[in-house]
């Protein structure tokens, strides 16, 4: 009996049961691979000009420490392609473990560089060098989670169970910066000597819990049929008549470039998901240092993003089953015109040096964007099929966030700075790349009753 066959032969409640456990522990996995990588963007924006970034302009520290937070969106088409490729081929589950461990490791010492005062310019150098090997982890991770959550789930509900994957990505963001904005009550010569560390060096008690969690799940019954069906067809090939008896036996094709072949569909999805993650980003830095340099309090803008993002949780959710109704184009594209017309008063209130209007400048552009975001995990990977899908979804939602998040907040502050500190242009930069986003998802089939037991794209 084939793994389909034995899944469908389990009573409906066991199945039930078995995706939210799959779900569950996809969505704390994110959240602590999203505490680690989003905690960096925190620190980039109140810290690392100050610590590793001294003597240099204000804002051309802002900029320069962005240069450091873009190394870890580089290097995440990477641990995409390293990770899918291992991920089609041996399975969803391994590969999950192995991304934590990096994400873990890396973001703990992350907490141990030494600052310009002590090392010069190479602490600067191992922060990019962690930084890469963070995203490299965060590459691997995402496609992983949102391939067990999406693979295990019943039809009709795949766009609300991969969406718990991203709602790790506000969650990992609440819990970093409600850690990182209690450090930042201590005075500021001692937060910007050790108490910043803490937060990176509890990362490592969150790995223990990650790993205990993740070695529970069970592997993909969708990709196993898949490896099953491959090894048949394999098997068939082999003994079929006229071929020669210990000839060269039927190889497996790269995944990579079971993807490649379709580069159409690999780069549609990066160009439809790349606005979303340049208004997410802008959010999670620019925004909090322009509330700060307009007088708020640095610990209470901290929070109030906090607050928002935790508010922003279950409508990311919201969105992911909005999507299973009405289709993932239209929920995106919903979300990218409304916040488009959102984003010049939200920096009217960001600049109100007001905490309580700064939290709803956050709350309102995070629930916005998690219209977008909520369907964008179900969007991306039913894009592919079975044996690619780990590289595609992967690759596709990895060269999204480096186009659209990598290098935006670096480009947003540069613009800022440029403009003498106007954010018109800002506003015109964000809304160009949600336009091209949107003409981009209009180009991209509509997925939400493609067939995931397809074994090739």
């Amino acid at each position: 009996m084939s793994q389909i066959s034995q899944l469908q032969a389990l009573d409906a409640g066991t199945r039930r049961r078995e995706a939210r456990t799959v779900i569950a522990s996809s969505y704390l996995g994110s959240t602590i691979e999203y505490y680690d990588f989003l905690l960096y963007a925190t620190a980039a924006a109140v810290v690392f000009p100050k610590v590793f970034f001294t003597g240099m302009d204000e804002w051309v520290g802002v900029v320069a420490a962005y240069g450091t937070f873009a190394a870890g969106y580089v290097a995440r088409p990477l641990g995409g392609i390293i990770f899918g490729h291992f991920g089609d081929r041996l399975g969803r589950k391994n590969m999950l473990i192995i991304s934590m461990l990096v994400m873990g490791i890396a973001s703990t010492l992350i907490g141990l560089v030494p600052g310009a005062a002590v090392a010069g310019a190479w602490g600067a150098v191992m922060l990019v060098f962690l930084r890469v090997c963070q995203g490299i982890a965060v590459g691997g991770e995402w496609g992983g989670a949102a391939l067990m959550a999406l693979e295990h789930s019943e039809s009709g509900k795949r766009g609300f169970a991969a969406s718990f994957v991203n709602a790790g990505a506000p969650t990992g963001a609440v819990l970093g910066t409600l850690v990182m904005g209690a450090f930042a009550a201590l005075p500021n010569d001692q937060f910007l000597a050790w108490g910043w560390r803490v937060p990176f060096l509890l990362s490592f008690v969150l790995l223990g819990v990650g790993m205990f969690v993740r070695l529970k799940v069970t592997e993909s019954p969708i990709f196993k049929a898949a490896l099953e069906q491959e090894q048949a067809e394999r098997a068939k090939a082999e003994t079929a008549p006229g071929t020669v008896p210990g000839g060269t036996p039927v190889r497996r094709e790269i995944p990579l470039l079971q993807v490649l072949r379709r580069p159409k569909t690999l780069i549609f999805t990066m160009l439809a998901g790349a606005a979303g993650f340049a208004l997410q980003v802008v959010l999670a830095t620019f925004s909090v240092t322009y509330a700060v340099s307009k007088g708020a309090d640095r610990q209470g803008v901290l929070y109030a993003f906090a607050a928002a993002s935790f508010v922003s949780i279950a409508f990311v959710i919201m969105g992911g089953r909005l999507s299973d109704k009405l289709g993932r184009r239209p929920v995106m594209i919903g979300g990218l015109v409304l916040f488009i017309l959102y984003l010049t008063p939200m920096f009217q209130l960001l600049s109100s040096n007001n905490i309580g209007l700064i939290f709803v400048a956050f709350a309102i552009g995070l629930m916005i964007h998690s219209t977008l975001f909520g369907p964008l995990a179900a969007f991306v990977s039913e894009q592919f099929g079975t044996t690619s899908r780990y590289t595609g979804a992967s690759l596709g939602y990895q060269l999204a966030t480096l186009l659209g998040a990598g290098f935006t907040p670096g480009i947003v502050a540069q613009i800022f700075k440029d403009s003498g500190q106007n954010t018109a242009a800002v506003v015109w930069y964000l809304a160009i790349m949600s336009v091209v986003s949107i003409v981009f998802i209009l180009l991209t089939r509509e997925p939400k009753n493609n067939d995931l037991q397809t074994v090739r794209s």
